[in-house]
């Protein structure tokens, strides 16, 4: 059964880098057709997909945070890790990873972690 936990700080400066990890088990993150997202919600509101890196290692981001937007992996660790650059209090929300099939069904989740950017 596949687990995945989030990591990171839980409170990040405006302008600076957001940086979370997803920590893998049960399953390695280069299995074929697995992809590994990030997913986020902010307070109040609904849930918001952020991007992902696939078995592959290739990446898609969401057009509206592609620009801030980098995830990575370290398969010999079976981590993954976001990067969102210049935050600002709008990225105060619980972030999530995620891990989907072919069919992008988001059949595990982590239990989310709560990031608040305040000064």
């Amino acid at each position: 059964q596949v687990q995945l936990q989030e990591s990171g700080p839980g409170l990040v400066k405006p302008s600076q880098t957001l940086s979370l990890t997803c920590t893998v088990s049960g399953q390695s993150i280069a299995t074929n057709y697995y992809y590994w997202s990030w997913i986020r919600q902010p307070p109040g509101k609904g849930l918001e997909w952020i991007g992902y890196i696939a078995y592959s290692g290739s990446t898609y981001y969401s057009p509206s945070l592609k620009s801030r937007t980098s995830i990575s992996r370290d398969t010999s660790k079976n981590q993954f890790t976001l990067q969102l650059s210049s935050v600002t209090p709008e990225d105060t929300a619980v972030y999530y990873c995620a891990r989907s099939g072919s069919d992008y069904v988001f059949a595990s989740w982590g239990q989310g972690t709560q990031v608040t950017v305040s000064s």
